[in-house]
């Protein structure tokens, strides 16, 4: 009798279950595949190989790439943090979220031109997300049909951002033809950076600074 309920306890080998799959498992495997092997990996049929299912089982959760693409976009958006427009200041808002939506896109290279051209048309996470930033831009003064603007030039800032985060450290090496542009060079070699900052945080931070503040001469 034991022997039997264990042998009954026990998964069969193969393909699991359709029942095991679910939004959540196939986001992250679709994220895993990418990360791995770029964008053009993500294929119905080799996610499903990761998957260890049929592609029809995939199917029967996901009915095209044009979904299994909103439902990666919506887990990115998703950790996207946006709390500080509760109860902060517009630009100290604005800053700490540009600081999360760049650190999550940073880890995720070979999304940003995919989801920095994805409609988020019935992509609830996402949805979620702008609405949070909206409402704080609302609350600090904003008018509604300038808010949109101001978003995209954020975010046209962000994922240049992200890119740079994973820039390698001699990237503006001008190597033997240094006296070809002597300005530039010397730039370079003075770079500095107040704080302890990296290069790419650096950057960014002045960056997003001036940002903000020429979005906030807007509401004079």
């Amino acid at each position: 009798m034991k022997a039997a309920k264990a042998k009954a306890g026990r998964r069969r080998a193969g393909r699991p279950p359709l029942a095991l799959l679910g939004p959540a498992q196939i986001t992250r495997a679709a994220l895993k595949l990418v990360s791995r092997d770029g964008y053009k990996a993500l294929t119905m049929s080799k996610l499903a190989k990761s998957l260890n299912v049929a592609p029809s089982a995939l199917y029967n959760h996901v009915r095209s790439k044009q979904e299994l693409l909103r439902l990666v976009e919506d887990s990115l958006m998703a950790r996207v943090d946006v709390s500080a427009f509760l109860d902060q200041p517009w630009d100290q808002a604005v800053s700490k979220w540009a600081h999360s939506y760049r650190d999550v896109f940073s880890s995720h290279l070979p999304l940003i031109p995919v989801i920095a051209l994805l409609p988020v048309t019935n992509a609830p996470q996402t949805l979620l997300m702008y609405e949070a930033v909206t409402e704080g831009f609302l609350r600090a003064g904003w008018r509604s049909a300038r808010i949109i603007d101001a978003i995209v030039a954020l975010e046209s800032f962000i994922f240049g951002s992200a890119y740079d985060v994973n820039a390698p450290s001699d990237i503006f090496a001008p190597g033997e033809l240094g006296a070809t542009a002597p300005a530039f060079s010397s730039a370079v070699a003075h770079r500095s950076n107040a704080g302890q900052l990296n290069d790419a945080d650096a950057a960014f931070s002045l960056g997003l600074a001036a940002l903000i503040a020429g979005l906030a001469t807007t509401l004079v």
